[in-house]
């Protein structure tokens, strides 16, 4: 006895034939415009577009709902880490991360692959090594032999993930 599959019958259930046809129908979003966009995305979403959307983002939107309608969505797992990430986020939204600046005379060091470097800080340029240079982006340069935000790779500013440095 042959095994039924219930994702294809669901699939089928939502009104997808199958793979043709879907490839057939988001090749169709394209060539739809404007207004036409904007019926489609009320038929998937059950929600008027923002007027703030642009053409291209409409289409990859209404092109990912399409296939999510037809072969499925996010995994419960992911959908749980995207809950917590979005909670997290609103939780910190009203903080405001101070901007941290190095004024004239500040001493920077930074360890970089097992070698502490130190930067000062002057009026319009910053010395290391003895020589000047005109920003800390340039230092940060030299250091790596790669480009750098000179603010953060010493320190002054934050990304979400540091960088491995070794």
């Amino acid at each position: 006895m042959a095994e039924r599959d219930p994702s294809n019958r669901s699939r089928k259930a939502r009104g997808f034939g199958g793979a043709d046809e879907l490839v057939r129908e988001i090749a169709s979003l394209s060539a739809l415009d404007a207004r036409a966009l904007r019926q489609k995305w009320r038929a998937l979403f059950d929600a008027d577009p923002s007027l703030y959307l642009g053409r291209s983002f409409m289409v990859q939107a209404l092109a990912y709902r399409l296939q999510e309608r037809a072969i499925g969505g996010l995994k419960p797992a992911t959908l749980r880490i995207l809950d917590r990430v979005v909670e997290s986020q609103s939780k910190t939204a009203g903080e405001r991360v101070p901007v941290r600046r190095a004024s004239a005379g500040s001493v920077l060091i930074r360890e970089w692959r097992g070698v502490s470097h130190r930067v000062t800080v002057l009026d319009h340029e910053v010395v290391y090594r003895g020589r000047r240079y005109r920003s800390l982006s340039e230092v940060a340069r030299v250091i790596t032999g790669a480009h750098w935000s000179g603010p953060l790779f010493f320190g002054l500013k934050r990304r979400g993930r540091e960088a491995a440095d070794g």
